[in-house]
C-alpha cells in the first residue's frame, strides 16, 4: 500500500459521448437555458455549426473522474472519507459538440501527507485528441469525521 491514500502520477480515466439527453436534463438542473445549449437553429449561425455543451458539465464529469480515484483507493483497501475542496484554474479550450465523445483524465500532481491533501491535474479531451477542458483538483483525505 502506498504511503499516502494515492501515489503522484497516480491515474484514473473516464469516457462518455455527451448526448442531447446529458445537455436537456443539465440545462433543467441548472436553469442554463442559454441558446448555446439549446437552440439548434440559432447556433447553426455561429462559428461552432450547432449546440454545444455546457462547460460546467464538463466540471461534472471531472468530478466523476475524482471519484473513480477515490474509489480506486478504496479498492486497495484505504480507510478515509475524501472530500472535494474545489477545483482551480478550470479552462474551457474547445467547443463539446453534441455527439462528441470526452475523455476525462485525472493524474495526482502533489501530495501534503501533513495536511492530508492531494492536487490533481484534470484534462479534458475529445475523440479527436484536441484538448477541450483542464483544471486543478484538491482532495481531503480525512480519517475520521473529526480530521
Amino acid at each position: 500500500m502506498a504511503e499516502f491514500f494515492v501515489e503522484i502520477g497516480e491515474q484514473v480515466n473516464f469516457a462518455k459521448t455527451v448526448g442531447e439527453t446529458d445537455v436537456y436534463m443539465f440545462a433543467g438542473i441548472t436553469g442554463d437555458f442559454s441558446d448555446n445549449h439549446v437552440n439548434e437553429e440559432a447556433m447553426e449561425k455561429t462559428r461552432y455549426g450547432g449546440r454545444i455543451a455546457h462547460g460546467a458539465l464538463m466540471v461534472g464529469y471531472m468530478s466523476t473522474a475524482s471519484t473513480m480515484m477515490t474509489q480506486k483507493a478504496f479498492n486497495r483497501g484505504v480507510i478515509s472519507n475524501p472530500v472535494s475542496l474545489g477545483y482551480d484554474g478550470i479552462r474551457f479550450l474547445g467547443a463539446v459538440m453534441i455527439g462528441d465523445t470526452i475523455h476525462v483524465s485525472y493524474t495526482i500532481a502533489e501530495i501534503n501527507a501533513e495536511s492530508m491533501r492531494s492536487l490533481a491535474d484534470i484534462e479534458v479531451t475529445n475523440q479527436r485528441g484536441e484538448l477541450v477542458a483542464v483544471g486543478k483538483h484538491h482532495m481531503k483525505w480525512l480519517t475520521d469525521l473529526g480530521s
